[in-house]
């Protein structure tokens, strides 16, 4: 009996609108059949190799070159997104070793945007945006970047709080003294749509004080890759302004507004993938079932996922002497999200199979929908001075600043399924979704009430941050590198409940402060003058309710954001080598790392209390090489090799293995181009996740790990003439079928996207 549907069979190229067409033919007629009265300066290079090598930060807080920086950082440039077809902040990481979104959610809750998972630990609340913090549950757009930094390691100085394994900085995009307009046209399978422009304007030249406007803006709408129902649309714009670029005082002015109005996906039932077995007795033929189609939607026509981004900043620099730099950076960020996702569990319980001998008629029930309306914002005030100058012999590059920033969470709370609803007339319940067919799920039914139940949240962090790094030129051989920074902070959390029965509201207010030093120290041997080999230890701090703005009172409970409960504390030690060869064409760098995380808050499998005992390690090795091996021939690759377990407190595993979830212990990515004489570029990418365990909350008979698998990635681009190149991209080249994410009890996975197309033209005067 055949009952799994097919992968849905998308369009590959659908047909372009007629202004956009229009365009294409303009841009590919020759340069003499073009006509233009202003023709600005072509700002792409043809017949060398893309050059993916960065050799500085942005961020002024590495106070040295990347050679001469002992940590492990990774840059991935705009080249390589454009190239890959990158899109969202998820995509661009691919390029960095066991780094992804492998964590679907947990309890009927679906992660959204960008759930990032690095060296063992959850960075999605250690996203910053030119180093400061971006909160919200969201998928960044790649259009206004420049470059994605990914700095891993000892980050409490940089940053305050983080993730005990680092931290991401996506850098914007500014204005330039060059006139410059590009941008590109998409269309692909699962009718992908995406148009972006890139337009920079000089407002007053070399003989002024040097000002330039910059535009990015984007639209897309694309249906999720592989899955039914599951659509994605955005747009976004971001203007800004720059004065005084050929002055020694500068000042930046920078806009970003984005909107999301998506469909989200919550995932299909891992039945029938390897490992899921029927912990009922009396239904052990679910240990042999099929699996479900990997396309198949079990929400309704009821979700969304709404999104408004809204992000102002304000930059100002002054040059004192050419050593001596002061900055101050004023920021307002907003995220608001409003987003409903039918869940369901796919555990024995909720899956009736009255007939076993006919699949066909097995349904699953639809659990309460995930409801959120959330707002993310921060304010905040950085300023800091950089300077060289030397003490005796011994010279130094000095970064020092104070951060003053003030973030908030507010949410509202919802009724769940089927509950009493008060104070609205006409209205005794919230009504429930009906149960989905496992193999053919409808999405097109009625049932459930959104009703807002009147409950509130809302969270508060105020913290002082006072920091000073230097890079010390001991002589031709030394170099000492440091970093030192205090925190004061204050959280506040206020809530409200809802009593079940009389539908009375009871508030609640926990607050909680401290202090924090963290530090980073290094000491670097250069054999030559483009390496380094180097020796770092660093320290970081994570206070209750930093990553989540949450509080529950002191004393025991079922809560892991006691106020009573100390900070999470870090230490990081690593051992590493960079070397740039050929020319200073091509980095090369190894390092080896472990990062012990303390006082980790960990649950008791018996009492479902939690207490502050935990202890985990992680540990390994991480390679890459990336820049240009010849003119013509790039490459940006990385393997990681790395051992993440529980040293104290319960295992975090469904096996009960003391590994740490959602971390493979072997992860490699590559990405290669070659540009042929012809004006034809070839591109080839591979990654590799190993074997990778899930965590657990008693959920018995379903996957306790996902396999390991390898996806591969084709690009071919021609340029047609100096305006216009075509790039086509073929996106998992063998259609591998892998498991992309699963949920911590293992009932739900997101399948891997399949084998899809797109086809690009990018253009630039």
């Amino acid at each position: 009996m055949a009952y799994i549907k097919s992968r849905k069979h998308a369009r590959i190229l659908p047909p372009l609108g007629s202004a956009a067409a229009a365009t294409l033919v303009a841009l590919s007629l020759p340069a003499s059949a073009q006509t233009s009265t202003n023709t600005l300066k072509e700002v792409r290079v043809e017949g060398t190799a893309s050059d993916l090598k960065v050799d500085n930060s942005a961020n002024p807080k590495f106070t040295a070159p990347l050679v001469n920086t002992p940590q492990t950082i990774q840059i991935i440039p705009e080249t390589v997104m454009r190239e890959q077809g990158a899109t969202t902040l998820t995509e661009v990481l691919r390029n960095s070793p066991g780094v992804g979104t492998f964590f679907l959610g947990e309890n009927g809750n679906t992660n959204t945007g960008d759930a990032i998972f690095m060296r063992g630990f959850d960075s999605s609340s250690s996203i910053f945006v030119d180093g400061i913090r971006d909160a919200g549950s969201v998928s960044r757009d790649t259009f206004n970047i420049e470059q994605v930094e990914v700095v891993k390691g000892p980050s409490g100085s940089d940053t305050g709080r983080t993730s005990p394994t680092g931290f991401i900085n996506m850098i914007s995009k500014k204005p330039q003294l060059s006139d410059s307009f590009s941008g590109s046209v998409s269309i692909g399978s699962d009718d992908f749509k995406r148009a972006t422009i890139d337009w920079n304007k000089v407002l007053s030249g070399p003989d002024g004080i040097g000002s330039a406007f910059r535009l990015n803006a984007f639209t897309l709408d694309a249906d999720g890759a592989g899955r039914d129902m599951v659509n994605n649309q955005r747009w976004g714009i971001a203007p800004s302004v720059a004065f005084g670029l050929n002055s020694p005082t500068r000042v930046f002015l920078d806009l970003l507004y984005v909107k999301q109005n998506n469909i989200p996906d919550g995932g299909v039932p891992t039945i029938g993938l390897p490992g899921y077995t029927s912990p009922d007795t009396t239904r052990r033929f679910l240990t042999t079932a099929a699996p479900v189609a990997p396309s198949n939607f079990y929400g309704t026509t009821w979700d969304f996922d709404n999104v408004t981004q809204t992000m102002f900043t304000a930059r100002f620099e002054h040059d004192f002497t050419p050593d001596v730099t002061l900055r101050n950076t004023f920021r307002y960020g907003k995220t608001e999200q409003d987003y409903m996702l039918t869940a369901f569990m796919g555990s024995s319980a909720n899956l009736v199979t009255r007939v076993p001998s006919q699949p066909l008629t097995w349904t699953i029930a639809r659990s309460n929908p995930t409801n959120k309306n959330q707002d993310n914002s921060i304010l905040t005030n950085q300023t800091n001075i950089s300077a060289k100058f030397n003490t005796g012999s011994v010279s130094h590059t000095l970064n020092a600043g104070v951060e003053l920033i003030h973030e908030e969470q507010d949410s509202l709370g919802f009724y769940g399924q089927n509950a009493t609803v008060f104070g609205i007339p006409g209205i005794r319940n919230s009504g429930s979704w009906p149960a989905a067919n496992l193999y053919a799920p409808n999405p097109n039914v009625n049932g459930f009430l959104r009703i807002p139940n009147g409950t509130t949240t809302r969270g508060t962090t105020d913290t002082v941050g006072l920091y000073a790094f230097d890079t010390a030129k001991l002589s031709e051989r030394w170099l000492l590198s440091g970093g030192l920074r205090f925190d004061n902070y204050s959280t506040d959390y206020a809530s409200t409940a809802m009593n079940a029965t009389t539908g009375a509201l009871t508030p609640t207010s926990l607050g909680t402060s401290g202090s924090e030093w963290t530090g980073k120290l290094g000491l670097i041997y250069k054999p030559t003058e483009n390496s380094s080999v180097y020796v770092a230890y660093g320290t970081g701090a994570q206070p209750p309710g930093g990553s989540n703005f949450t509080l529950a009172a002191g004393g025991t409970g079922n809560n892991a954001n006691r106020t009573d409960f100390l900070p999470q504390k870090t230490k990081t030690t690593e051992l590493g080598t960079k070397w740039d060869v050929l020319d200073k064409r091509l980095a090369l760098s190894a390092a080896l790392f472990r990062t012990d995380v303390s006082n980790e808050v960990v649950q008791d499998a018996v009492s479902g209390n939690y207490y502050q005992t935990g202890k985990k390690r992680v540990e390994g090795i991480e390679l890459a090489a990336v820049g240009a091996i010849t003119d013509r021939w790039s490459v940006s690759t990385g393997f990681t090799h790395q051992k993440a377990e529980v040293l104290s407190g319960p295992s975090v595993l469904a096996d009960g293995g003391s590994v740490l979830a959602y971390t493979p212990e072997n992860a490699f990515t590559a990405w290669t181009t070659y540009q042929l004489p012809i004006g034809l570029s070839l591109g080839v990418g591979a990654r590799y996740n190993g074997k990778m365990y899930r965590g657990t909350d008693g959920a018995v008979g379903t996957p306790a790990y996902v396999e390991s698998y390898w996806v591969f990635d084709a690009m071919a681009s021609y340029r047609v003439n100096k305006n216009l190149d075509l790039q086509f991209n073929v996106f998992n080249l063998t259609d591998e079928d892998y498991v992309a994410a699963i949920n911590k009890s293992g009932y739900r996975y997101t399948p891997g996207a399949p084998r899809s197309y797109r086809l690009t033209a990018n253009f630039s005067f």
